[in-house]
């Protein structure tokens, strides 16, 4: 086997080092990239030794989305479905909110509040909100002046929501018919990139 002209390759995860990883084959084997999973990609790039060798696939160009934004959910909300939200936090963000409607109840209101370092989920029916849950068992997963994606996802019985890829909490239905689901809204200190609902 040819050696290669680098033993490690070094992984960068928001400018930081990550991990090395040994080479296995020879570099110029490499000619493939290959991406899965449940992502948004922005863009790909690839640098060579030369640092003049270097270019950009745009895969597509993030929207951006005016806040208060608010969109139907069509069909209602039912379990297996999800909805993806992606953005980044403002600098100096003091809270945002992405609240899932029934005519005028909020199903679910999420709820990040950055001045209290928490995420703060409740339900607003008939006119007054519950019982706030506050619990995070990871610790606040999201920051101020970073990118993030919260996935919802509806289950029978509860939502289940992740950050970044890692489940966060579970949050139980407090209405029973989740089909009258069917409005999504979105505001407060953040820059919306993507929307799937």
């Amino acid at each position: 086997m040819t050696s290669c002209s680098l033993l490690f390759g070094p992984v960068f995860v928001d400018g930081n080092l990550f991990l090395e990883f040994k080479h296995r084959i020879p570099l110029s084997r490499v000619d493939t990239i290959g991406i899965s999973g449940e992502l948004d990609v922005v863009s790909i790039s690839f640098q060579g030794l030369n640092p003049s060798a270097y270019h950009i696939v745009q895969c597509f160009q993030p929207q951006l989305y005016s806040l208060p934004y608010q969109a139907t959910i069509i069909g209602g909300f039912c379990p297996s479905k999800p909805i993806i939200v992606s953005g980044s936090v403002f600098p100096s963000a003091q809270r945002f909110h992405i609240n899932l409607k029934a005519e005028n109840d909020t199903a679910f209101h999420l709820n990040p509040r950055f001045d209290q370092n928490v995420i703060v989920r409740n339900s607003k029916l008939n006119m007054s909100w519950g019982s706030e849950e506050r619990d995070l068992p990871f610790g606040m997963p999201l920051m101020r002046g970073q990118p993030f994606i919260i996935w919802i996802q509806c289950e029978e019985h509860c939502f289940k929501v992740a950050v970044n890829g890692q489940h966060q909490f579970d949050y139980k239905h407090r209405i029973c018919n989740l089909l009258q689901i069917n409005l999504l809204e979105v505001d407060g200190d953040v820059k919306l990139t993507n929307i799937q609902a």
